[in-house]
């Protein structure tokens, strides 16, 4: 696991648009919209665990995520690496509404088919141009 940059730390930590991409089952990239946060040593996002980002990380862990910056666009980070855990039931669910809670100030709205999903980082990079 690699140690993360503080620049990468820092969006990780600050409700940052995301994106991470995973692989389809003919190998072609599939990237959407996620919620980040770190979770002890991983990166956690949040999905249904029958959602495409599901399904495929459980055929092929492997992922890319991208941040950005809400306010400032352009400081911006990348994160490769693999889903090692999917946290299901009440444990998962104390990381889901920590997730929602960072992005929407409430705990997740929809009480039914959500799961963590932790991410081993292998690599990671922060660009801030000012």
């Amino acid at each position: 696991m690699t140690e993360l940059p503080a620049d990468v730390v820092r969006l990780l930590q600050a409700p940052s648009t995301a994106h991470i991409a995973t692989l389809l089952p003919d190998g072609s990239p599939h990237s959407a919209p996620v919620w980040v946060a770190l979770e002890g040593p991983y990166v956690a996002f949040q999905t249904s665990p029958r959602s495409r980002k599901g399904r495929n990380v459980a055929r092929d862990p492997r992922v890319a995520i991208s941040l950005t910056n809400r306010d400032e666009p352009n400081d911006s980070a990348y994160l490769r690496g693999r889903v090692v855990d999917i946290v299901e039931g009440d444990e998962g669910w104390v990381i889901v509404d920590r997730l929602s809670n960072k992005y929407l100030g409430i705990p997740y709205p929809i009480r039914e088919d959500r799961a963590a999903f932790l991410v081993e980082v292998d690599s990671a990079g922060a660009f801030f141009p000012r």
